[in-house]
């Protein structure tokens, strides 16, 4: 390629990159005044997101099909995570960053990712003191974004992954355990005292806990004081997986809570993505409910039809899903690759973008596809149970948890499907 034709494509990016910052600026006016999250909803975008300022090194480097790619990812919004600092810290930066959203008449989204013990002391590891310190936190986080509009994700595994679930002795009185339900349950309440603030409490993914058990935990951690869930966050799990599985999860709850007498209390009872009482469950290939198998989850369907079947309009719990990095779906490494645990969920390598945020799905309970899990950033430095530290998928030590990896970025963009194009 010649040097003149090298300058016109770095040209290209750099404008493209110049139309990403004046996106939400030029159509602001386009945007009507909303609530909470509808289908005319517009997500805030980061002129000065790590996929904008990797363009700019892609350009300088003379990659310039990379940066092309950059440019087209940071044209598309991206949640910013808040993961520690002092109350005044994080009053601070959600409130500049729902300042500058609402300047361009758009709405943010936000995690909040700090609760106690979060994450089991796993790559993600930290979290506030103490609940005291916690819910300060929380008051402040409420009070940045004050009364203009947000998206809020609560906690990501942090109703998946309880204390108790990390292990026997780590929660042995269930202190913690109940702890952490109350800290959730004092999270939701307090960001949705915001007139303008959706809230979503994170259910895990459709390849974790039971239908069940999850619709308990959220029953418990306070969902009802919110908008609904969020599923699939930092996961590569299919949308329409995760869609049915939330369907489950909120009607689910609506029959424990609502539902006809027998059902009342009992979120044990419903089927899930695991068994179901309406299978033959008798042997045969297809006649028992199988995870991995979604053609046999018809099953699971067929129960809640019979038990459940269409409650009142607007009585079930919406959710939104993380659709990041699933746009080829969960990874399985090759059989017999290793004997310990994958680690299928961590940096799972050849991933690509999946459907693009937007909060027009035209599925009924789903309020958006939201890119949640920043493209482009670790899950940390996975070992994939070999007890070393390079990740052998890689062969490399991966970036700790959160930062920022250009060739995972790039990787994530070449394998978008659908294919990454601008966003307009």
């Amino acid at each position: 390629m010649n040097p003149r034709s090298l300058r016109r494509r770095a040209a290209a990016v750099i404008a493209a990159l110049g139309a990403c910052a004046a996106l939400t600026a030029t159509q602001a006016q386009a945007t009507p005044t909303q609530d909470a999250i509808t289908p005319a909803t517009k997500f805030y975008v980061d002129p000065h997101s790590k996929a904008a300022q990797q363009a700019l090194v892609d350009v300088r480097n003379g990659d310039l099909a990379d940066a092309a790619n950059m440019a087209r990812l940071a044209s598309w919004p991206q949640a910013e995570w808040f993961t520690e600092g002092t109350p005044d810290e994080v009053r601070r930066k959600v409130s500049g960053l729902v300042r500058r959203a609402g300047a361009a008449g758009r709405t943010p989204v936000l995690v909040a990712y700090n609760v106690p013990g979060r994450d089991c002391t796993q790559y993600s590891s930290g979290g506030a003191a103490s609940s005291a310190a916690y819910r300060q936190w929380i008051d402040a986080f409420a009070a940045g974004i004050g009364g203009r509009k947000a998206v809020v994700v609560v906690e990501p595994d942090g109703t998946a992954l309880l204390p108790r679930d990390c292990g026997p002795t780590t929660d042995p009185t269930g202190a913690l355990t109940t702890a952490r339900i109350a800290d959730l349950a004092y999270a939701v309440r307090t960001l949705k005292g915001g007139p303008r603030t959706a809230v979503y409490l994170d259910a895990g993914n459709v390849q974790w806990r039971p239908v069940g058990e999850m619709a308990q935990r959220l029953l418990d951690a306070g969902v009802r004081y919110g908008d609904g869930f969020a599923l699939n966050v930092s996961n590569m799990h299919p949308t329409d997986h995760n869609a049915r599985y939330g369907t489950w999860i909120s009607k689910c709850m609506w029959l424990a809570t609502e539902g006809p007498e027998e059902g009342r209390g009992h979120p044990e009872r419903c089927a899930s993505q695991y068994y179901s009482s309406a299978a033959p469950n008798d042997g045969a290939p297809g006649n028992a409910v199988s995870s991995a198998d979604p053609s046999t989850w018809r099953w699971t369907d067929a129960w809640f039809d019979q038990n459940v079947g269409a409650p009142p309009a607007g009585a079930l719990h919406h959710f939104v899903i993380d659709t990041g990095r699933n746009g080829l779906g969960a990874w399985t490494p090759e059989p017999g690759k290793y004997s310990g645990d994958p680690e299928p969920w961590c940096n799972a390598p050849g991933r690509g973008l999946g459907p693009r945020p937007t909060a027009d799905t035209g599925v009924p309970l789903v309020d958006a596809y939201l890119w949640i899990k920043v493209p482009g950033e670790s899950d940390g430095s996975c070992t994939r149970g070999t007890g070393g530290t390079v990740d052998p998928e890689y062969g490399i030590v991966d970036p700790p948890a959160g930062t920022w990896w250009p060739d995972q970025a790039h990787t994530l963009a070449r394998n978008a499907a659908p294919r990454l194009t601008f966003n307009r």
